[in-house]
């Protein structure tokens, strides 16, 4: 291989190496343009009056629509088919996102993310969790999708503790008619619930300054594969020109 194709070779691995990774910035920049734009329209939503019982959506379209509404709901708790999702920490501690059917007045069921429970440090599978009350309850929160899905090796488990929750399957495992979205239970300042679960829930699309930090990144090793590239190829090949040519020219 010559040397002129060498340095071809090079100035084209180093271009499209500083495009890429340009265009990853751009991309990044995009994300948080979309989280932006996402968090104006949540809080515009959060601003809209709490959705009551018949105002509920039925479908998945009509609760895409409403995502991050409030919502107040009353109805009864189906405890035995509580779920606790696992590996979902909160405030960097291990534990549990606690889920329970909700029966409403109509006979249609709304899984209610009630809370996050701790992890038992000394029996991994023990949750220790309080039985929500018996009886009617009233239930404040925002509507939202399930909770997101985490990577899992074996095939979706079932039975009390679990990685994901689907709601098609767990219609399906509990024979529930359920809502084809989550409720996601918050602390009612009124009527405060004394069950010990924690529901500091992280805001949605509140990481938008990652992607303005990822997006720097990106940009400054696009900017350093450019600077590597005139340096390594046009700036010191010239110098080593010019120091060959002023000695050529002392030793004549």
């Amino acid at each position: 291989m010559t040397v002129k194709r060498s340095r071809w070779i090079v100035w084209l691995a180093g271009l499209c190496l500083a495009a890429l990774t340009a265009r990853l910035g751009f991309w990044q920049l995009d994300r948080a343009g979309q989280k932006v734009a996402l968090r104006a329209q949540l809080e515009e939503r959060g601003r809209a009056p709490a959705l009551a019982d018949a105002a509920l959506p039925r479908s998945a379209g009509e609760a895409a629509a409403q995502a991050q509404r409030a919502a107040v709901v009353s109805g009864q708790w189906l405890a035995q088919h509580s779920v606790y999702l696992d590996n979902r920490p909160m405030g960097r501690r291990a534990g549990f996102f606690v889920l329970t059917p909700l029966e409403l007045a109509d006979g249609s069921v709304l899984v209610v993310q009630r809370g996050w429970w701790p992890r038992d440090t000394t029996e991994r599978l023990r949750v220790a969790v309080p039985p929500p009350p018996a009886g009617p309850v009233r239930v404040s929160g925002r509507i939202t999708p399930a909770p997101s899905r985490l990577f899992e090796l074996a095939p979706e488990a079932s039975g009390p503790i679990r990685q994901n929750l689907d709601l098609d399957s767990f219609a399906r495992e509990t024979r529930l008619p359920l809502r084809p979205w989550v409720l996601v239970q918050l602390d009612d300042p009124v009527a405060p619930v004394a069950d010990g679960l924690l529901r500091q829930w992280a805001e949605p699309a509140a990481d938008v300054h990652k992607h303005y930090g990822y997006a720097v990144q990106w940009f400054a090793l696009s900017a350093l594969t450019v600077m590597l590239l005139v340096w390594f190829q046009l700036v010191r090949p010239w110098r080593r020109q010019r120091a060959s040519f002023a000695s050529h020219s002392v030793q004549e």
